[in-house]
């Protein structure tokens, strides 16, 4: 039986808006993906949080307008640990799409705005997860 996808979700920073966070947790659960919730984390929390929980997928869930901050600052962080090529990085949230090439530019290997759908954020990993 092959290994279960493991996926880390957070919300870097204090924002108080997680309803989409809950939401994409329990559709990746209900599709078969664990899903370790890790809530409002700083971004040294959430790498230590990645690491320790061996994840293969951090995904961040970012209202605040500082994606591209938390995201350029995640990884940096993996890169000071050389843990970058350890864990895809997805990106949603309140995000506008004139921002999502320059997020994927950064690291994250998709990014999600409003109106995303869970079954397009299950098809993409389970897409990349074929291929390896």
């Amino acid at each position: 039986m092959p290994k279960k996808i493991k996926f880390l979700m957070s919300k870097p920073g204090v924002d108080g808006h997680w309803r989409g966070a809950v939401t994409v947790s329990m559709g990746l659960r209900d599709a078969g993906m664990e899903v370790v919730f890790g809530g409002f984390q700083s971004i040294e929390q959430i790498v230590k949080t990645a690491i320790e929980e061996d994840v293969d997928i951090i995904g961040m869930s970012i209202h605040s307008g500082a994606h591209l901050a938390y995201t350029k600052n995640l990884v940096e962080s993996l890169e000071r640990k050389g843990l970058r090529n350890k864990f895809m990085i997805l990106v949603g949230g309140a995000i506008p799409e004139v921002d999502f090439e320059e997020l994927k530019k950064i690291g994250a290997a998709n990014v999600y705005g409003p109106g995303s759908l869970i079954k397009d954020i299950i098809a993409f990993i389970r897409e990349k997860f074929d291929q390896e």
